[in-house]
C-alpha cells in the first residue's frame, strides 16, 4: 500500500512539473513583443513622408511601451525601405513577413499599393495594414478587409476642394493630373462632384511626371483660362505641377491634395510661386495649441524627438495611425492575431479624439475630416 502511495506521489509530481513547464512556456510566449512594421520610401522619394510617418509612430509606441505596453507586452517596431519602387515594395513586404508582424503602418505610393493589390499580398500573408498613402479611391472601393484607412480619402479631399472652389465663385475648373490611379481616379471624382453641384465646367489635362511634359500640359491649361486648377498626383508631380502652372502664367487659384508637404512644395516651386496655393488637410493642425489631441501628440514628439521643433501633418498621421492601432490591440480578447485585430477595430466603435473622429464600425475608412489651408509668403500653412 505504501509503495502505491509513493508511486502516485511520483506521478503527481511529474504532472505538476509538466504543468508548471507548460505554464512557463505559455507565459514566455504571452510575454513576447507585439511586432509592427512600416514599409516605405526612406530613399527614392524626394520628400520626408516615410521618415515623418516613422517618427510619429515611434513617438506613440515609445509612450505606449513606457506605460506598460499592451497588457504587459511591449511593441517592437521596425521599418524597411522600398526605395519608392513597386518591386522594392514587394521585396520589402516579403522580408517584413519573416518577422511575423501583426500589422504594418502607412505604406506610401500609389504604384506600390497598386502592386500590392495586383500581387494579392494581403491574401498571401496574414497581416493588417493600418492606413495607406495616398487615399486613392481604387484602394478603398472595393479595397481589402485587412486594409484600414485612417485618413479621409482622396475622394473626400477632392469633393471638399470642388465645393470650396464653388463657394469662391469658381465655375470653370481645370484638372492637371498624373497618369497613375490617384490621378485618373481623381479627375473622375472632380467631374462627378461638379456634375452634382451643376453649373461647373471641368476640363482634365493628363501628364506624366517629366518636367517638359508638365510644362506642355501647363501651357494648355493656361490657354483654357480656367478660374481655378486642381493638381492631382504624387507629391513630386503635384509640386512640379504648381511650378509649371505658375511659370506658364496661370495666376488663378491652385489646389493640391494633402500628400504634398508644404516644405516640399516650397522647395520645388519656390516660396513665391507656392504662395496662395490651397492644400487640403486631413488631420488637425499639428502645431496648434487648442486641441487635446494635438497637445498629446506634441508631448509624445517632444519626449521622443526633442530636436524637432516644428511638426508636419505626416508626423501627426504616423502618430495617429499607431495610436489607433494601439487602441485596437488593447481591445483584442485572447490571442493577438491579424483576424482578431481586424475584428477589434470594427467592434471598438467611434473614437473621438477631441473632435477628430475615427469609426470603423461601418467599413474600413475611419475618418472623413478635411480642412483647407493656404501657403503664406513664408512657406507656412495658414488654417
Amino acid at each position: 500500500m505504501m509503495r502505491l502511495h509513493k508511486a502516485a506521489a511520483r506521478r503527481a509530481a511529474v504532472l505538476l512539473l509538466g504543468f508548471t513547464a507548460l505554464l512557463g512556456g505559455l507565459s514566455g510566449a504571452w510575454a513576447q513583443d507585439i511586432v509592427i512594421g512600416q514599409i516605405g520610401p526612406f530613399s527614392g522619394l524626394p520628400a520626408p513622408d516615410a521618415p515623418q510617418l516613422n517618427q510619429g509612430a515611434k513617438a506613440y509606441f515609445a509612450q505606449l511601451n513606457k506605460a506598460g505596453g499592451i497588457n504587459g507586452r511591449k511593441v517592437a517596431f521596425f521599418e524597411l525601405d522600398d526605395t519608392y519602387k513597386p518591386d522594392g515594395f514587394v521585396a520589402a513586404f516579403e522580408q517584413a513577413m519573416q518577422r511575423k508582424p501583426v500589422a504594418l503602418i502607412s505604406p506610401v505610393g500609389s504604384a506600390s499599393l497598386q502592386r500590392m493589390f495586383a500581387d494579392k499580398l494581403l491574401d498571401k500573408h496574414d497581416v493588417v495594414i493600418m492606413n495607406a498613402v495616398p487615399g486613392a479611391e481604387p484602394f478603398r472601393s472595393p479595397g481589402h478587409p485587412r486594409l484600414f484607412h485612417v485618413r479621409a480619402g482622396d475622394k473626400q479631399q477632392i469633393e471638399k476642394i470642388v465645393n470650396h472652389a464653388r463657394t469662391l465663385g469658381i465655375v470653370k475648373l481645370a484638372v492637371l493630373h498624373q497618369d497613375i490611379p490617384m490621378g485618373t481616379g481623381g479627375v473622375k471624382v472632380v467631374a462627378d462632384e461638379a456634375a452634382r453641384l451643376t453649373g461647373m465646367e471641368i476640363k482634365g489635362y493628363q501628364s506624366v511626371f517629366k518636367p517638359e511634359e508638365q510644362a506642355k500640359a501647363a501651357e494648355e491649361v493656361f490657354k483654357y483660362n480656367p478660374q481655378g486648377v486642381i493638381v492631382i498626383g504624387a507629391p513630386p508631380f503635384s509640386a512640379g505641377g504648381v511650378a509649371a502652372l505658375r511659370k506658364a502664367g496661370v495666376t488663378q487659384s491652385v489646389f493640391i491634395l494633402a500628400d504634398t508637404a508644404p516644405g516640399m512644395l516650397a522647395r520645388v516651386a519656390g516660396v513665391d510661386l507656392a504662395r496662395g496655393v490651397g492644400i487640403s488637410q486631413i488631420y488637425p493642425n499639428p502645431n496648434g495649441r487648442t486641441k487635446t489631441l494635438v497637445r498629446e501628440f506634441q508631448l509624445a514628439m517632444q519626449a521622443a524627438y526633442p530636436d524637432v521643433k516644428s511638426y508636419a501633418a505626416f508626423h501627426m498621421e504616423g502618430y495617429l495611425s499607431a495610436r489607433i492601432l494601439g487602441e485596437g490591440l488593447k481591445r483584442v480578447k485572447g490571442e493577438i492575431t491579424s483576424a482578431a485585430l481586424a475584428k477589434s477595430l470594427h467592434a471598438m466603435g467611434e473614437l473621438d479624439f477631441d473632435g477628430y473622429r475615427i469609426d470603423f464600425s461601418k467599413g474600413n475608412t475611419g475618418s472623413r475630416f478635411v480642412d483647407i489651408a493656404v501657403m503664406d509668403h513664408e512657406g507656412r500653412l495658414r488654417y
